[in-house]
Parts: structure tokens; sequence; C-alpha cells
């Protein structure tokens, strides 16, 4: 989502005259764009913020923008005070303020307020319009693979998350609104679209009339010249079988899903308020299976939990073992404050705890992966290729496996080719072209 929202605000920046700059150093605007869906990622961005000071203090006229997350949808005082050198304070998803404050501080207090309010509402147009939405010059005609949010916001509330409080209410955007995006970005050269949403399966919920994910596919289905259709992340609550039909019978939306767990014990998912049993997970990946045949599938699992025992830990530990899904991305617990995980529970399983559990589960889904991509070994697989990544051509599978080959024939950017895989690891495929001059 992060990736999405950088690209509007480039993309407007531009619109108003502004190029993209290689090094902050040579930046008249830097825009830092933030997350703090886990303590990581919050001190870094603070470290971030740090590094830029000097910059500010040996050139006052530079424009710093603070963006996402870290500001929230309400806005932070304290992040105002503590970085008294930040110019402007954007809520995730929004570039307004900072088109404001560019548009302002350029036309200053002279101009007539019939002109103001033009600008203003080319501003507006800038921020919201998609069917004028284009990518940043350096992206625009190589990248190969978009994000596109339909989805903003959450209105789940899992005890653990901060999305709620940080990127507000759940709020789905209009079908015709996303299928004009995703025209455009087809247009500019892009083959593969990822509709985004923190429970994506949740779209049009908000919106009566308007058709859920299932119906938006179909109607993304139709853009010609679109030749791939992905979308996360998905809530075990909300995959119907209505959205499995769609993703068996639409050609262009792949084989693969995004469905985090977070744990393996029913007592640990009750307080995470996720709404599930580990026996309704079950249930879910085999109609995914079934639904799906050669499907990929991908988990989230929080380790070290307030409350969770070494016997609950190990619940998730054989439930990952029996379900052997593809990918496992794996976070030990970091207390979010503000959360009701916060306020409710007492942060009780050491650091040093919580870390072996993470590296047992690590070892096991590495294990899992290392198995799953053997069985590619030999077979003749559809790649889209993305780019080039340290010399060798890198693509993606329908099912989400990273390939990689060698090839020095022509440009291999955005085409979909077949290549035989030679040799596979835990996380990607190595293989060649099945016809080296096709």
């Amino acid at each position: 989502m992060n990736v999405a929202d950088s690209q509007r605000v480039a993309s407007a920046l531009e619109r108003l005259g502004y190029h993209w700059a290689e090094k902050p150093e040579q930046a008249d605007v830097i825009v830092l764009n933030t997350c703090v869906v886990r303590q990581s990622a919050e001190e870094k961005a603070y470290g971030r913020l740090t590094t830029l000071r000097p910059l500010k203090e040996k050139r006052p006229d530079l424009v710093i923008n603070l963006m996402g997350c870290l500001v929230g949808v309400r806005g932070n005082r304290l992040l105002q005070e503590t970085f008294p050198y930040v110019d402007v304070f954007s809520a995730p998803s929004d570039p307004r303020p900072l088109l404001t404050y560019l548009l302002e501080r350029e036309d200053g207090r002279a101009l007539a307020q019939a002109e103001t309010e033009a600008r203003f509402a080319l501003q507006d147009d800038l921020s919201q319009s998609p069917a004028g939405f284009l990518l940043p010059e350096p992206e625009r005609g190589t990248v190969v693979s978009a994000h596109v949010p339909v989805v903003y916001g959450c209105s789940h509330g899992c005890t653990f998350c901060i999305i709620p409080m940080r990127r507000g209410q759940e709020r789905s955007r209009p079908v015709e609104e996303v299928v004009s995006e995703v025209r455009a970005l087809v247009e500019q050269g892009v083959k593969e679209v990822t509709l985004l949403g923190q429970i994506v399966d949740r779209y049009g919920r908000d919106l009566p009339g308007e058709p859920g994910l299932p119906g938006l596919l179909r109607q993304v289905q139709g853009i010609e010249g679109l030749e791939r259709i992905r979308f996360l992340t998905s809530h075990p609550l909300w995959v119907t079988d209505d959205l499995l039909r769609s993703m068996a019978e639409l050609p262009k939306v792949c084989e693969h899903v995004e469905v985090p767990v977070q744990a393996g014990d029913d007592e640990v998912l009750a307080r995470m308020k996720r709404g599930y049993t580990v026996d309704d997970y079950r249930r879910l990946i085999d109609r995914i299976r079934t639904a799906i045949p050669g499907s990929s599938i991908a988990t989230d699992v929080i380790v070290g939990f307030p409350g969770e025992s070494g016997s609950q830990f190990q619940k998730t530990y054989d439930l990952l073992t029996e379900l052997r899904l593809d990918v496992a991305h794996l976070a030990p617990y970091s207390p979010r404050p503000g959360t009701l995980a916060s306020r409710r529970y007492q942060d009780d399983v050491p650091q040093v705890e919580k870390m072996r559990r993470f590296r047992a589960l690590e070892e096991l889904q590495a294990g899992i992966a290392a198995e799953l991509s053997q069985r590619y070994v030999g077979q003749t697989l559809e790649v889209l290729v993305e780019g080039k990544h340290k010399g060798r051509w890198m693509g993606r599978t329908r099912t989400n496996r990273l390939v990689f080959y060698d090839s020095t024939s022509r440009d291999w950017g955005g085409c979909r080719v077949a290549v035989r895989i030679t040799q596979s690891t835990a996380w990607s495929l190595q293989g060649e072209l099945a016809a080296p001059g096709q």
C-alpha cells in the first residue's frame, strides 16, 4: 500500500512541475512515507528522519514531508514537537497536505481568490483522479507489475493491529474508479496489477449497490492488454465460495492466495480477535485447494503474542507442518501503542523466547518451501518477466514463484516466457528459456 501511495505522490508532484531526484541532497522536496505495523519499521522511520535534519539545516528551503502511518489519519502533535524541521505531515494515502503547502508557498498571498481556488481544484484532481493517473516518470513504461488500492483502512479491529487507528475505517473505491486506474496503468505498459486492501475480500461492503471483490475481478478481467490479476490480503472470514469460483473461472486471476492464520491455537486467536478457529482455517485451506488445484497459499504468523504458552506455540508449529503452505511471513509480536492488545494484555513472552520461536518456524518453513520448490525442477513454467536483478532476468509464475534465468538475446522485460526449471531453492527457482528464440 505504501508503494502505491508513494507513486501517487510522485505523480502529483510531477504534474506540478517537479521531477525525480536521484539523491536526497539534490532534492527540493523529500517525502518520507512510513509504516508502523512492526516496531522495526517505526524505528527505521525515526532513524531516517534524524538523518534528514542536517540537510534541512544546511538548506532551509528544502521541504520535508512526513507521510503515512507514523502520522495517522488523526495527525500526531507529538511528532510535530519532536521534529520541528518537518514542514508537512500527511495522513496515509493523502498527498493533499503536501500539494496544498507547495501551492501556497508558490502562489504566496498575492494571487486572486479565484485563481487560488482554481489551483486547489487542480490539486484535488491531482490527488484523486484515477483516469489521469500516471506512474512516476522513472517507472513509466518500465513497471510491469503495479499495485492498485481498492480498500483503504480497516474496520475489523484485530487486537494487535494499529491499522484502523492509523489508516482509518474501511473505505472502498467505486468500481469505475478502480477500472479506470487499471486501464490507465495498462496504457503505460503495466501487464499485471495487484488489488490491495487490508482485508481485500471485504471490498464493496461499504458501497451499497457496488459488487464485491468477485464482481470487481470480473470487471478488471475485461481490460484489454492486462495479462494478470492478483489481490491481497485476504482474511479467513471473508474468503467466500463466490470468490474462489471467480479465481477458478477468470483466466487472468492468478492461482495465489495470501490468507493469514496468525496463530495455531484457538485461545490465542480469540485474544487476537480474529473471529475463526484453527479448524475453520483448516477447512478454508481445503476449500482453496479443492476449488483451485495447484494454487499457492501464503500466510502470516505472529509468535509470542501475550499469553502464548510453549504448548500453544507448538500448536502453531504443528499446524504449519500439517498444512505445508508455500510461504509463511513470520514476525515476533511487538506492542503497538493504542491497540487493544497493548492496553489489555501484558507483553509477557520474553524477547529471547520470541526469537527462539521465530527461528524455529523460520527453519521449519524454509524446509517446507525447499521441498515444494523441488517439485518444479524439470517442469516448464510461464513466467512474467519483471526486469533484471544482479544481471539475471527475474520474473514470477502465476503462483508467485520467483524465477531467474540468463539470456542476452533481447530485452525480456514485460514478456511472458516459458522457462524450464533446472534448480530450486526454498525461495526461488532457476532455469533456462524453453525456446531461446521465443
